[in-house]
Parts: C-alpha cells; structure tokens; sequence
C-alpha cells in the first residue's frame, strides 16, 4: 500500500515514531483501576501525568 493511501494520522504516526503500548487489565482483581480509567475524559493524558509525576518524585529524592 503506497504511504498515500495512510490516513494522514497513520503518516504522522509513523514519521515521528510513536510506539503503542497495552496491557491487560482483569476486571475481576482491578476493577477499581477500570473504574476509575473509565471515570476520566482523556485515559491517555490521565496515565501519562501520572507517570510524570511518578518521574517528578523519583527526581527529587
């Protein structure tokens, strides 16, 4: 498929190399965690700022 055919999305993806990342969460034992993704307007701007944060802490110790 010729990179004209890529949604220009998938062009922009692609030219400043994101990377997907996932992982699996049991609604079962980690329901509380569902809740509360499900809860936010914006699930990657929420765990995002809470890994910098997390990064933040780290720094000042």
């Amino acid at each position: 498929m010729s990179k004209e055919k890529y949604a220009p999305q998938e062009r922009y993806r692609e030219k400043v190399g994101m990377v997907q990342i996932k992982m699996n969460v049991s609604p079962k034992t980690e329901k509380d965690i569902l809740d509360k993704l499900e809860s936010v307007p914006n699930k990657a701007g929420y765990i995002k700022q809470l890994i910098r944060q997390d990064i933040a802490r780290q720094k000042s110790k």
